[in-house]
């Protein structure tokens, strides 16, 4: 008789902990599965923070399809000049 109340509990507790671990993967995509960090996705959010500093002056949209064409390998440093050369433009 214990075990039969005992079921709805436990998947109750089941399906809370997938949705938690679910959740917390979506909230934090910069973390992938072995714990190390998504490359990536840490490239394409310095585009958007270079583009948030530079303006109109920064091609954000070529930045982050480098970094998706590249593999995130060249990861843009919005305070060095050369790695952000080749998304800046001059407006005249």
């Amino acid at each position: 008789m214990f075990t039969i109340r005992f079921i709805p509990f436990a998947l109750c507790v089941a399906v809370f902990t997938i949705a938690l671990v679910l959740n917390d993967a979506e909230a934090n995509p910069q973390i992938d599965l072995l714990g190390g960090y998504d490359i990536i996705g840490v490239c394409i959010n310095n585009c958007a923070q270079c583009k948030k500093m530079f303006g109109e002056f920064f091609e954000g949209h070529l930045c982050a399809e480098a970094c998706i064409q590249f593999k995130g390998k060249m990861v843009p440093d919005c305070e060095d000049i050369n790695s952000i050369a080749p998304f800046l433009n001059k407006l005249n």
